[in-house]
């Protein structure tokens, strides 16, 4: 069962990875707003005409947010002499489009201006080398609420899409963005928080008050016509202002949930849902303060390690912390970039030992140069010595603390890069494990990284179509076996006993990972898109 899930998550995975995430955002916001504006039309927000907008006021304050936030993002990366993204500038806008009350009114035009601008230029005056800690539009929110304190006429934050009629669209296009980032189960922890809290909230006002509490009713209400759903998918997933490991993200799930489900009276601001998150932005930064960091990579060298997999050793500017088997992502920016965008995330190929020297590896297609993404074709051409930005370190892909736990490493083409760094830490650290790994590859010349693996001492079951030269005395090419449960049962006798990790394109993984149920565990890493 465990197998066969994963193996459907993948292959979504695989489907969704063809867009970037900035764009795979956009266009969920976008359909959102298309809703929201259809709905409008057609009368179905009249009943509620305080809380959801018209047409006219939904359309003046898109066109306010885009405007006051390209300018102000376009504004503030001339100053710092950054590349400008205009997809960021259009997520933050979309954001705000539904949590800020829409207005036509000039005033209330005005503070949509002012949230917008508050939101993008938060993202470089509140930020920690290079990187954003607060979540923008919750920023914009929470400047717009204190402001209106003083100028009430400004407007305030209504969250205007917790309405049931946003709800089911708001479900399906946040599970895309959700599934694409494997963020399902962190959204999850937090919207069970949330409701349980604001249930919990209820039952006690209502018995103060003397009135009727309903369990049922006020479930459904809290979860239908609150705004927990659209924070969940849309803000709290946001991953520039998320730690980098699960335990801590299920932590910010848990308190923002408990936040937004029981808002905190500050006299005349109430700490609502943005500030909620904002509260959870900095727990966050807490516990990953140092993996919070735009770190800055020199090109040190370049080399080709098989005939379509390109290495690349770069020289880090400043200490850097990672864990092996954990990846980073990396900003090449470059005209007409494709529909992923300028950034890709990579397995980092080298140990935490090798710092501050620190490979990263790529596959090429076999068809050649004009068959690569943009964003491959800009990396390519990055000139030697050039420098490149590391947006943060990510990743739950990492070995159990305890050493003598059997493990399965299976790696599927590129994906034998994080396998490379935990195996090559293990033999710097001296450290001893009961491993053995199965290394899927097209063919023979296409196995990367031999001298590395070798040199761990490790057992390596190579499946090719051909048998490869020279292999050494702890390696075995499995003739004639197929890859599949029966065929790995027959080369890992012990495969119910082992912890098995497998790495590669989301696509090998959905079609091995029935294969891997009979293991002990099973925990997956995809390059998604890759």
């Amino acid at each position: 069962m465990i197998g066969t899930l994963t193996s459907l998550s993948q292959r979504v995975v695989a489907v969704l990875g063809r867009v970037s995430m900035y764009r795979l955002v956009l266009m969920a916001l976008s359909a959102l707003a298309v809703i929201a504006l259809a709905l409008s039309a057609v009368g179905v927000f009249s009943a509620e005409p305080l809380i959801t907008p018209a047409p006219l006021e939904l359309l003046a304050t898109a066109a306010v947010l885009v405007v006051v936030s390209a300018a102000a993002d376009a504004g503030a990366r001339r100053v710092l002499g950054l590349s400008w993204r205009l997809e960021s500038s259009l997520i933050t806008a979309g954001i705000l489009l539904f949590i800020l009350r829409p207005t036509a009114e000039p005033l209330g035009l005005l503070g949509i201006a002012l949230a917008a601008a508050v939101a993008s230029l938060s993202k470089y005056v509140i930020a920690w080398r290079g990187r954003h800690i607060l979540n923008p539009a919750s920023a914009g929110a929470a400047g717009l609420a204190v402001l209106s304190i003083v100028a009430p006429d400004l407007g305030t934050p209504s969250w205007w899409v917790g309405t049931p009629a946003m709800a089911l669209p708001v479900v399906i296009a946040g599970l895309a963005v959700l599934w694409r980032t494997e963020k399902v189960r962190i959204v999850l922890v937090f919207l069970v928080t949330a409701v349980a809290v604001a249930v919990l909230r209820v039952s006690v006002q209502s018995q103060a008050a003397g009135f009727a509490f309903d369990l049922g009713t006020t479930f459904w209400q809290l979860l239908w016509s609150s705004p927990f759903l659209f924070l969940g998918a849309f803000m709290l997933s946001e991953p520039l202002t998320l730690p980098p490991r699960r335990w801590q993200q299920f932590t910010v799930a848990l308190v923002v949930g408990v936040l937004a489900g029981w808002p905190i009276s500050l006299g005349a601001i109430s700490l609502g849902q943005e500030r909620a998150l904002l509260i959870g932005n900095l727990v966050a930064f807490s516990l990953a303060f140092s993996a919070r960091a735009a770190v800055r990579l020199r090109l040190e060298r370049r080399a080709d390690v098989t005939p379509t997999v390109r290495q690349l050793e770069f020289r880090v500017s400043r200490p850097l912390s990672f864990a092996p088997g954990q990846y980073l992502e990396i900003d090449v920016p470059h005209r007409h970039a494709d529909a992923r965008g300028t950034r890709r995330e990579f397995s980092i190929a080298s140990a935490p030992a090798d710092l501050p020297l620190l490979r990263i590896a790529y596959k090429e297609n076999a068809t050649g140069k004009r068959a690569l993404s943009s964003f491959k074709r800009a990396l390519a051409a990055v000139p030697d010595d050039g420098a490149l930005s590391v947006t943060g370190v990510w990743g739950d892909f990492v070995l159990p603390k305890r050493t003598d736990s059997p493990l399965l490493l299976v790696a599927a083409g590129i994906g034998i890069t994080p396998f490379v760094s935990q195996l090559r830490q293990m033999r710097l650290d001296g450290e001893d494990r009961d491993v053995v790994l199965v290394y899927v590859a097209s063919d023979a010349s296409e196995l990367a990284f031999r001298e590395d693996l070798e040199q761990s001492g490790v057992p390596v079951i190579v499946f090719t179509r051909d048998r490869p030269d020279d292999l050494p005395r702890t390696w075995m090419w499995a003739r004639g076996v197929r890859l599949d449960a029966d065929g790995l049962q027959q080369v890992v006798p012990d495969l119910a006993a082992r912890h098995t990790y497998i790495s590669g394109p989301p696509a090998l993984i959905a079609d091995l990972a029935p294969a891997l149920e009979k293991s002990r565990s099973l925990t997956t890493d995809a390059f998604s898109g890759y």
